[in-house]
């Protein structure tokens, strides 16, 4: 077994490879060992990744280990290279093929830390409250998953996060929602409208909702409970007259 560190630098240098070499099988890549040939295409998969995920300024760091009791030997034709596994950014397969009667095929497991600028928490923020740009910043932090991270604020101004952040902690897009416009026992004003005509009348939310949910509503008035979607804090619509009108579209 072997085991190459390799450090970090800007994903340009992959993104160069990726444009001059194009797929994994880097045949026309300058390089002469199978282990640098892994390496150039596991920094080319992860520029590919960054570049889909929008990462801004993302940076690897390569730890490269040969799987075998021996290395594997200098090969006279192009070494093909296929990322076999990479769910995990801690342990990432490679396998590398040298063609020809006197080939072998080997794998390398292939450890990438990554970091990029990405949205983190400027000040706590509480659950189900809608973030301003104020609350955000942008830092460089360490990825375990390149997909778990903004790498910009505006995805995450107006919405809440459903828990609790503390100053620094990144910002997942897993967290993010509509911010909770009502509570359990809330004041709501009900408003139906039919063309010119609007009729609001006063009514008490039975259950918390976000913007478009709907949620059970009770009549002040009737005691009546009702279905209503939530358009803003303290005002819904009955679910009928939302039905009536997508119906109305539709003819």
């Amino acid at each position: 077994m072997s085991v190459k560190k390799v450090h970090g630098r800007p994903w340009a240098g992959a993104a160069l490879a990726a444009l001059l070499w194009g797929p994994l099988a880097l045949s026309a890549a300058p390089l002469q060992t199978p282990a640098q040939r892994v390496e150039a295409a596991a920094r080319q998969w992860l520029a590919e990744q960054a570049t889909l995920k929008g990462l801004v300024a993302p940076q690897f760091e390569l730890s490269l280990v040969e799987r075998g009791s021996t290395p594997a030997a200098p090969c006279a034709q192009a070494v093909a290279v296929e990322a076999v596994e990479t769910r995990y950014l801690s342990r990432m397969r490679f396998a590398a093929t040298c063609p020809g009667s006197a080939g072998w095929q080997r794998e390398w497991i292939v450890r990438a830390e990554v970091s990029a600028l990405v949205v983190v928490a400027a000040a706590p923020v509480q659950a189900n409250r809608a973030m301003a740009e104020a609350d955000l910043a942008q830092e460089r932090r360490t990825l375990a998953d390149m997909a778990d991270a903004l790498p910009s604020a505006d995805a995450a101004v107006g919405q809440a996060s459903t828990r609790a952040l503390r100053t620094g902690q990144v910002v997942s897009p897993r967290w993010l929602v509509q911010p909770l416009l009502l509570k359990r026992g809330d004041s709501v004003s009900i408003v139906a409208r039919n063309g010119a005509i609007e009729v609001q009348v006063p009514g008490e939310a039975m259950e918390p909702g976000r913007r478009g949910q709907v949620v059970r509503v009770r009549n002040a008035g009737t005691g009546k409970v009702i279905r209503a979607r939530v358009i803003e804090a303290g005002l819904v619509e009955p679910e009928s007259m939302v039905r009536s009108m997508d119906d109305q579209s539709r003819d």
